[in-house]
């Protein structure tokens, strides 16, 4: 299991003081990429070695709010592979408690757009477990 750490900042907040939606989306782009990094497939070598990976969906379920100051720990686990599509899964907690499950969806494509096969250049993402995140 990878977990990644995310501290709430004051400008991640509304005028309520809750934690605005859109910033879940950039602590799943963190966590993924912190994630890529220690599997041996970050993003500076995905790119190195030619290959882009756009998402192609992003899901998301919120549980609870957060707020300024608020540390979010952020799970991230291969949820499924097929030969051209990655999907992500994320569980973010604070304190324990579930506050928002989601998932993104990747392909892998070389420079001129064709589609590549994935768990031929990354074998180390093949999934280790399935999870209930979306």
């Amino acid at each position: 299991m990878f977990v990644y750490h995310h501290k709430v900042h004051y400008y991640e907040t509304d005028r309520m003081g809750v934690t605005h939606h859109s910033n879940y989306i950039r602590f799943m782009e963190e966590a993924r990429i912190a994630y890529l990094d220690t599997v041996g497939a970050s993003y500076v070598q995905i790119e190195a070695d030619g290959i882009i990976s756009p998402v192609i969906r992003v899901e998301g379920k919120f549980v609870h709010t957060t707020t300024f100051d608020d540390m979010l720990d952020v799970e991230v686990f291969v949820q499924s592979m097929t030969t051209f599509k990655l999907k992500l899964g994320y569980i973010i907690r604070c304190r324990g408690e579930v506050v928002f499950e989601g998932s993104s969806l990747h392909c892998f494509l070389d420079k001129a757009g064709t589609p590549l096969p994935i768990d031929d250049y990354y074998p180390q993402l093949r999934p280790q477990r399935q999870e209930s995140a979306i």
